[in-house]
């Protein structure tokens, strides 16, 4: 129930942290995997390699996820590689420039955090459906079930992928699922520069008292795409240490 072999996975952002994690994750369980990456095509290609030397199949794809174009581009590209997508993880994002509100900052955190999550779901909902076979499952994150004055455009964006995974998961069902991951404080580059005393505040607010792994959301969306979650759709999965909870 926890095995992905003979079947394609498609993970954006998927070169560093928590998309990287999941690559490896999902490799490990016999998928096809496909990397996409923005710009760091090095540390794209050392997860491919990562994968391959343990003996499974992997490539890399740049892609600009807030592109329509190039993620049609992308979806194509994977199908012709690896096969058509089967599984696909919406982890592309960015954390903007926190208390900018100008409209330049909102535009770059909506079109990365949002439209590179639709953009990529729509381009592989159809041969999903036709397929009678999908697993889609987004990353967002904490910040969008509760306030952040501090980076309102990075909040509010999360909070849109949560409502749009509520209500079109519906649209794409029975055959294909849909949910989303939302996590606290996890170890990645976009925490390294935190300050430290900010950083010990947030452990210190955290019931489990650390900061979470990449690969405890990885594992945790593995269940999600296995079969071991097959009557889940639509839900929003928080891991954030008891940070958050939500009923």
């Amino acid at each position: 129930m926890d095995r992905f072999d003979g079947r394609t996975a498609l993970v954006t952002g998927g070169s560093r942290g928590i998309g990287r994690a999941i690559c490896l994750r999902l490799a490990e369980s016999g998928a096809r995997v496909a990397i996409n990456y923005a710009r760091d095509g090095a540390a794209a290609d050392a997860v491919r390699d990562h994968i391959t030397d343990a003996g499974g199949q992997a490539v890399t794809i740049q892609a600009d996820v807030s592109d329509p174009d190039r993620v049609e581009d992308m979806i194509k590209e994977t199908a012709d590689l690896l096969g058509p997508v089967d599984l696909l993880v919406c982890n592309a994002g960015i954390g903007g420039k926190g208390a900018d509100f100008s409209h330049a900052n909102w535009r770059a955190v909506q079109s990365v955090n949002v439209d590179g999550t639709i953009l990529p779901i729509l381009a592989v909902k159809d041969g999903m459906i036709a397929r009678q076979y999908g697993r889609i499952v987004c990353i967002a994150s904490i910040a969008g079930l509760r306030p952040r004055p501090q980076n309102v455009a990075y909040a509010t964006s999360k909070a849109t992928v949560i409502a749009f995974v509520r209500n079109f998961a519906p649209v794409i069902a029975p055959h294909v699922r849909l949910n989303v991951i939302a996590p606290g404080l996890i170890e990645t580059d976009m925490i390294t520069n935190m300050d430290q005393q900010r950083r010990g505040r947030m452990i210190a607010d955290t019931p489990l008292q650390r900061i979470g792994e990449a690969s405890e959301i990885a594992d945790m969306a593995h269940f999600l795409l296995s079969e071991r979650s097959s009557y889940t759709t639509g839900q929003t999965l928080v891991a954030s240490g008891g940070r958050v909870a939500v009923p």
